[in-house]
């Protein structure tokens, strides 16, 4: 059969549903009997491999797709015959399979399309607007941009000079979403603007960013080793004498923004584990000087039972922090971080903590009897006089008693002086909080 004139010329294409019997140029004909045995299927996939080859334009390759299409549907309502035997391939998945395969096909043939071009271009914006680049790297990118659209400077018609990169690419953009270009009659222009394109994912790849920096070269470019003078950085490890520094710094001014910047940013940079110390250290810092600047970063790690963190939210004494801490005061078990997590709400001393304090009074530990103890004294809530006073009178071990003693004192008012007195010929410990309360009574 004698197909259209495509680009000049005669093609021969075979007799198959994808050339004869369409209707509109992209419907099966209805009058067209579907395949439904095993052998018309074959045929049909056969006709459908050999158009394939011979297709040159979209239109020819919408007309596959049709048949495609048409003969999936087909399959899918056919009946074919099971395998007799269960070694035997099932027929139908051959058939889906080759249809699959024949779709990568179709799809591989298309285009080269405009669409393309401009997704590569946004994509290259994308990366470069969400990346943090070098002072190099910005320097690559600009000359990257800059071969771009040189490279495409004669199909836009026209120079983009000014701007940053990722906002001259933006500008290509819409100059070449201005073009009208057909995938068959300007294959060649598409193809060379998505050479062009393919050069400029490359050059933004190869772009240096601030990932491809070592932590230490990262530190250094961001100014953190200039609190070190040439003996101080010759000290292993400089990292830990830079903190130390700016440690002292904060102390003597908290004011000094940048002491606190480069100790935050030393716990993000430096890892921690047990093979690197550097995060523990950061911490305990932070924790002698309790910066507020710090919550944002360090309450995370308190959520994840960072036990030295715990310590830092708590000196920090936020009590935007207590949500974060509450669900540890029981520990599952863990008992050091029950008690650093007690320590920590003690800190903060919100009365919104108290219940959930409280009921660690009756835990079976002494040691977490006596913290809870003595966070109650610490945020003073005068709910707990009552389960501290019972405490005092009625716990078996004496740094419990005593600790009940201690918190009813910090409470202060007469009611809980009272309990206290009460219990005045107890231990020693406790004798010396009655002593206490009685003067200030």
């Amino acid at each position: 059969m004698t197909a259209p004139t495509v680009a000049g010329r005669e093609t021969l294409l075979p007799e198959t549903p994808t050339n004869s019997g369409m209707s509109n140029g992209d419907e099966p004909d209805e009058d067209e009997a579907a395949p439904t045995d095993l052998e018309e299927f074959e045929s049909r996939l056969d006709s459908v491999a050999e158009s394939l080859e011979a297709a040159e334009t979209e239109a020819d390759l919408d007309e596959i797709e049709a048949t495609l299409d048409a003969t999936a549907e087909a399959l899918d309502a056919a009946e074919l015959p099971e395998p007799d035997d269960e070694d035997e391939d099932d027929p139908t998945d051959a058939l889906e399979d080759r249809i699959d395969d024949l779709r990568e096909e179709l799809d591989e043939q298309r285009g080269p399309y405009l669409d393309d071009v401009i997704g590569a271009v946004e994509d290259a914006v994308s990366t470069i607007e969400g990346t943090r680049w070098t002072e190099d790297g910005d320097a690559d990118l600009a000359n990257a941009v800059a071969t771009f659209l040189d490279a495409i400077g004669d199909e836009i018609d026209g120079e983009i000079d000014d701007g940053e990169p990722a906002e001259r690419l933006e500008a290509a953009v819409d100059a070449l979403s201005e073009l009208a270009l057909d995938p068959d009659e300007d294959s060649e222009t598409i193809e060379a603007l998505l050479t062009a394109t393919d050069e400029l994912a490359d050059d933004v790849d190869a772009a240096e960013s601030w990932d491809d920096l070592t932590v230490r070269e990262q530190l250094a470019a961001e100014g953190f080793y200039n609190v070190l003078g040439p003996e101080k950085r010759r000290d292993f490890p400089p990292e830990w004498n830079a903190v130390k520094l700016y440690e002292k710094r904060y102390q003597q001014d908290r004011s000094d923004e940048e002491a606190i910047e480069m100790i935050l940013l030393a716990l993000e940079k430096l890892p921690g584990g047990k093979e690197h110390f550097m995060e523990e250290n950061v911490l305990q810092s932070l924790a002698r000087i309790a910066p507020p600047e710090a919550l944002e970063d360090v309450l995370p790690m308190a959520g994840k039972r960072n036990k030295k963190a715990i310590r830092v939210v708590g000196k920090i004494g936020d009590p935007e922090a207590l949500d974060s801490l509450l669900d540890f005061i029981d520990g599952d078990g863990d008992r050091s971080l029950q008690l650093e997590t007690l320590r920590a709400v003690g800190a903060i001393g919100s009365e919104e903590a108290t219940q959930t304090v409280a009921n660690r009074l009756a835990a079976e530990e002494a040691d977490i009897r006596s913290a809870a103890a003595r966070t109650l004294g610490r945020i003073g809530d005068t709910r707990a006089i009552e389960p501290l006073a019972d405490m005092l009178a009625e716990d078996p071990d004496d740094n419990v008693r005593a600790s009940a003693a201690w918190a009813l004192v910090q409470i202060g008012t007469e009611r809980a002086f009272e309990a206290v007195e009460d219990n005045a010929d107890d231990s020693y410990l406790v004798q010396v909080e009655a002593e206490k309360a009685a003067l200030s009574s």
